[in-house]
C-alpha cells in the first residue's frame, strides 16, 4: 500500500514538474518549441474543459466528477485480490488514479488544466503528461478486462 502512494506522488509530481516547466517557459506568449517540425510541438494551452475541449468552464462541475471517479476506480481496486495475476490491474489504475489527481491539482488551484503536447500533423488536441496516463491506462485497462480478465468478477 505505500509503495502504491509513493508511485501515485511520484507520477502526480511528474507531471506537476512538466506542467511548472509549460508555464516558466511557455506561458505569456511565448512561442511554441518545435520537437519535430511539422509533426510535433510544446506550446502552451489553459484547457478549461475536459478531454477534447467538451464542457468548457465548467470547472466545479468537473472536478466533482473527477472526485466520485476516482472513488469508484477506489473501490474497484479495493475489490481486487492482490495476487500476481491481478498485479497490471493494480498498476493500471495508479496511472489512472496519478493522472486524475494531476488534473483535479490544476482545476482547483488554476480553474484550468495545464496542456502542452501538440501533434499538429494531424490536428490532435493538446494535451499533458496527466491525459497520457489517464488515456493509455484506460485503453490497456479495456484491452485486458476484454481478454485476459473476462471472467473477473468484482
Amino acid at each position: 500500500m505505500i509503495f502504491e502512494i509513493i508511485f501515485v506522488i511520484i507520477l502526480v509530481g511528474i507531471d506537476q514538474w512538466t506542467k511548472l516547466l509549460t508555464i516558466q517557459h511557455l506561458a505569456n506568449g511565448n512561442q511554441a518549441i518545435t520537437i519535430i517540425d511539422g509533426v510535433f510541438e510544446l506550446t502552451y494551452v489553459e484547457n478549461t474543459g475536459a478531454a477534447f475541449g467538451m464542457f468548457q468552464d465548467a470547472t466545479l462541475i468537473l472536478s466533482i466528477l473527477v472526485i466520485v471517479i476516482l472513488a469508484v476506480i477506489l473501490y474497484f481496486k479495493s475489490k481486487l485480490p492482490i495476487t500476481p495475476r491481478y498485479k497490471p490491474l493494480h498498476i493500471l489504475s495508479l496511472f489512472i488514479i496519478a493522472g486524475a489527481i494531476g488534473n483535479l491539482i490544476d482545476r482547483i488551484r488554476l480553474s484550468y488544466v495545464v496542456d502542452m503536447l501538440h501533434f499538429y500533423w494531424f490536428e490532435f488536441p493538446v494535451f499533458n503528461v496527466a491525459d497520457m496516463y489517464v488515456t493509455c491506462s484506460a485503453v490497456l485497462l479495456m484491452i485486458l478486462l476484454l481478454t485476459k480478465y473476462r471472467d473477473l468478477e468484482i
